[in-house]
């Protein structure tokens, strides 16, 4: 698994060009080569000050200067060893469980461990392997996001030119650099006056119900914010928190907590206590995954977790937030959504764009208040739409570019309120793209006949089957075919749009 150039971009830019930098003594055998790595070439020793270096290690150091300090280059060395080593297990363990396969096998080897005779000792092991699978991707992608913390540390020191003390190359190797002194709430003296004279207003008991610090260079937000009991808005947008305290629990009447921009890797457990939010934003930070907990917030109307590093979400957050209408989870890497989703029948706005989705749940068209679907940029894993898609009857605006759908579900042609459609980049075979090139009209038209055909012919079907062999006479059947004409005529125009329109005067002309 490489390291993507969008969530690792130092690491990303260090592994193309390392083999320029530093290359064994010899040249390693059948049994150490090294696959992902381009063939050894000769490279004068970086102890060693070559005659004429090449062009390419010439660039190279002018890009970062600091490579020509020995501790930078060693730093640097050991990042890329240990991301080599995990890539390479990566590539070993295979594809990542999916969550809510997870999610059903720790219930079961917990259940089993527990003494539940009805589970065969065959499953459970079976479990426990999905189980350890996880856990395993879990470690090695650590690894990645902590060699990626050390590299910037190098990369700053090296593009300054500078050569990096021992504490900091010892921080470097921990991922870890010297904090900057400030006090408990970060940032400069002004910012501290400002919070501190929140938190003395709501301790003199006077009303606080808006506190709104965005883009003041907070690197901790105090656990004293948690007992600003009449707060409703908590703003601390484009800051620099790597951490949310638990005492975010104890705002019973917050209803909307902004957190967008910073630096977070996790939110905390208590954050489902807050059972009247409405509104919250934690885009564009570094969550990797949500709190199963946030399924309590059930008064949440608008949830925005885009641009983090999401691979999935809690197996049970559909069944919860029945109240949600507006989800935004694009920028992440989703593999699958979670078949509760489809629960969330308030849903009006789902953006789902640039993810690695492969697919969507069976009963999707269960979202009946969908208005706006955004399914675009999900490349090579997207190919295909589950027939329960004809059921978003409310659906007007829908983006599936950029995927590999080749054909639209049959049921298609029931999306009637449907008013802007995008269908570019995917090698669409049905419906054609003659049909496509002429616009969303003619797509619904296209598939709105093509829905009817499969419906008559279900039809004769069933009534070839049940219609006995000795009443099949010339006058028999014409009875039948008029009688099963003017039923199904006045079923279908009733099933695809209802009162008198063009559409019924489309069925009458076929019949």
């Amino acid at each position: 698994m490489d390291p993507a150039p969008q969530t690792h971009p130092i690491l990303s830019y260090v592994l193309s060009r390392i083999p320029t930098l530093a290359k064994p003594n010899k040249a390693p055998t059948t049994s150490e080569f090294d696959i992902e790595q381009p063939p050894p070439v000769h490279t004068p020793s970086p102890r060693t000050a070559p005659s004429s270096p090449s062009a390419g290690e010439f660039e190279l150091v002018e890009r970062m200067p600091g490579l020509r300090h020995p501790s930078v280059l060693r730093a640097m060395t050991r990042a890329v060893a240990d991301v080599s080593a995990a890539r390479a297990a990566l590539q070993v363990l295979g594809p990542r469980p999916d969550h809510e396969l997870v999610d059903s096998s720790r219930a079961i080897v917990a259940a089993a461990e527990a003494g539940d005779a009805r589970i065969p000792e065959g499953d459970a092991e079976a479990c426990r392997a999905v189980v350890r699978l996880e856990q395993t991707h879990d470690a090695y992608e650590a690894l990645l996001h902590e060699a990626e913390a050390r590299l910037e540390k190098v990369y700053r020191s090296a593009m300054e030119g500078t050569d990096l003390d021992d504490d900091d190359e010892a921080a470097a190797e921990s991922g870890k650099g010297k904090a900057p002194a400030a006090g408990p709430e970060g940032g400069d003296a002004a910012v501290q006056e400002e919070v501190v004279a929140v938190l003395k207003q709501a301790e003199d008991g006077k009303p606080v119900e808006s506190v709104r610090l965005v883009d003041r260079q907070l690197r901790q937000l105090p656990e004293a914010f948690g007992r600003i009991l009449g707060l409703r808005v908590l703003d601390v947008s484009r800051n620099q928190l790597e951490v949310i305290p638990d005492a975010i629990g104890g705002l019973d009447h917050l209803e909307e907590l902004r957190l967008a921009a910073n630096s977070l890797v996790s939110l905390p457990d208590t954050i489902g206590l807050l059972s009247k939010l409405k509104i919250l934003n934690v885009s564009s930070n570094r969550l990797r995954a949500l709190p199963d907990s946030i399924s309590k917030c059930r008064s949440l109307v608008e949830l925005d977790v885009s641009y983090n590093g999401l691979t999935y979400l809690p197996t049970n957050i559909g069944y919860e937030l029945v109240n949600l209408r507006k989800l935004w989870i694009h920028m992440n890497k989703l593999r699958s959504l979670p078949s509760s989703v489809c629960e969330m029948t308030s849903l009006y706005l789902l953006d789902a764009h640039f993810n690695e989705l492969c697919g969507l749940p069976s009963a999707f068209g269960k979202l009946s208040s969908l208005e706006i679907l955004n399914l675009s940029s999900n490349f090579s894993d997207l190919k295909e739409l589950p027939s329960s898609f004809g059921d978003l009857l409310n659906l007007r605006e829908l983006d599936l570019s950029n995927n590999q759908i080749h054909a639209l579900p049959d049921t298609f042609g029931r999306l009637d309120k449907l008013e802007k459609l995008n269908l570019e980049q995917n090698p669409l075979a049905m419906p054609p793209e003659a049909i496509v090139n002429n616009g969303v009209d003619a797509v619904k038209e296209y598939m709105s006949k093509r829905w009817l055909d499969i419906l008559l012919e279900e039809e004769q079907r069933r009534i070839a089957a049940e219609t006995p062999q000795a009443s099949s006479t010339p006058k028999a059947w014409l009875d039948r075919s008029v009688s099963w004409v003017t039923g199904v005529s006045g079923s279908l125009v009733g099933y695809l749009g209802g009162n008198k329109s063009d559409k019924d005067a489309y069925l009458d002309q076929q019949f």
